[in-house]
């Protein structure tokens, strides 16, 4: 499963050098000299770990890991910041803005190997929450208290976090239910609570499971894990 890493650094050479590096640990790395773009970018698109300088003009390396743990998509991502400052406050300030690893410069292959060893666990189970992998099975759902309400409809899509499902009937965004599915890798039907996220075009909507129970997460898992390598 190939991880999406974003390396940013102002100095070209040292950008580069260090995509080459992770590259050849079969990532896919996008290579950064504007802290600014960084930014722009962390709104917009997913990546499994984030590596930033700490000195770059315009957004530092503190700023920028302030700024992707406020984005919606990339507020838990590992982020390892490289720095030739040796220092515990340093080390101290950036782990208070959400820093998770810290690597020195100048950075040599086997330290960048040794960190992505430390960091691909990390990285791969921010991966799968977001892996979203085509998925069509019956999906049973019901809401409402006194006057029960049922929906008969089929999978588009699952991720760890949630389903596709087309159509959508009469239900609407916020609306909360409960489901029932199979998967193959179960032993037992899947009963899950979920909220209706958002609308899918042209007639679905976006399901987002609440509080699973371990042996059902654990499940999905292993069966986005398994379809994944497939």
């Amino acid at each position: 499963m190939k991880l999406r890493i974003m390396a940013v650094d102002d100095e070209r050479p040292v950008v580069n050098l260090l995509k080459s590096m992770l590259e050849s640990l079969a990532c896919e790395v996008r290579a950064v000299t504007d802290s600014r773009v960084a930014a722009e970018q962390l709104n917009e698109e997913k990546v499994d770990g984030l590596i930033v300088d700490v000195r770059m003009p315009y957004m530092d390396g503190f700023e920028l890991t302030k700024h992707a743990r406020g984005t919606k998509l990339n507020r838990l991502v590992p982020i390892a910041m490289f720095t030739g400052l040796d220092d515990a406050e340093t080390m101290r300030k950036g782990f208070s803005l959400g820093v998770s690893f810290f690597l020195g410069k100048p950075f040599t292959r086997d330290r960048v190997h040794k960190l992505f060893k430390a960091t691909r666990g990390a990285m791969l189970k921010e991966k799968l929450r977001y892996l979203r992998l085509p998925y069509q099975t019956r999906v049973e759902c019901t809401w409402g208290l006194n006057d029960l309400s049922k929906l008969q409809t089929t999978s588009v899509d699952i991720s760890e976090e949630g389903m596709s499902v087309s159509p959508a009937g009469h239900l609407t965004v916020g609306q909360e239910l409960a489901m029932s599915f199979a998967l193959p890798t179960a032993r037992h039907n899947m009963n899950l609570s979920a909220r209706v996220v958002r609308e899918v075009p042209p007639e679905g909507i976006g399901l987002m499971f609440l509080k699973p129970s371990d042996r059902d997460r654990t499940v999905i898992q292993e069966y986005i894990i398994a379809r994944s390598q497939d």
